[in-house]
């Protein structure tokens, strides 16, 4: 009767947490939708890989200080900017930020993962190589927003 219980509670756990990943197309269906980007943009790649661990951390992600989306388990997007310099950032307990320079033409990759922090778990951005992007997009979910290309 204990050992059910263990496996009920452990079940329902696992089921509040997968809720809060993300959905959505995969993007091997939505990949060949992706319009090509303007002559004078770039275009920014977010994503997160699926794990359980820090699941219910979601912040925004802002670039230049402006929401673009959330940092969601399993989930990307990506948004189209005039090239120019550029600042990444998430917040929890910390805010944590990264710096790049965006190439009219240009495709960078900023993945999003889960730091220890004091009390809360921290949201880490990290520029990706296209190499490791690509093959970390496999099976991610397109969680595209307002502010996101895609809706331009």
């Amino acid at each position: 009767m204990i050992k059910l219980s263990r496996v009920l509670i452990a079940a329902s756990a696992a089921a509040l947490l997968a809720t809060g990943c993300a959905s959505g197309p995969e993007f091997k269906d939505v990949a060949s939708s992706i319009p090509t980007i303007k002559e004078s943009q770039g275009r920014i790649y977010f994503y997160r890989s699926n794990s359980l661990i820090g699941a219910a951390l979601q912040p925004d992600i802002n670039l230049n200080d402006q929401a673009v989306g959330k940092s969601k388990p399993g989930g990307f997007f990506y948004v189209d900017e005039p090239a120019g310099d550029y600042v990444v950032s998430t917040t929890t307990e910390t805010k944590k930020t990264l710096s790049f320079k965006l190439e009219a033409g240009e495709t960078k990759y900023v993945k999003t993962s889960v730091g220890l922090g004091l009390l809360v778990g921290r949201i880490i951005p990290s520029l990706e190589s296209s190499e490791v992007a690509n093959k970390d997009l496999e099976g991610l979910h397109y969680i595209g927003t307002p502010t996101t290309a895609a809706s331009k």
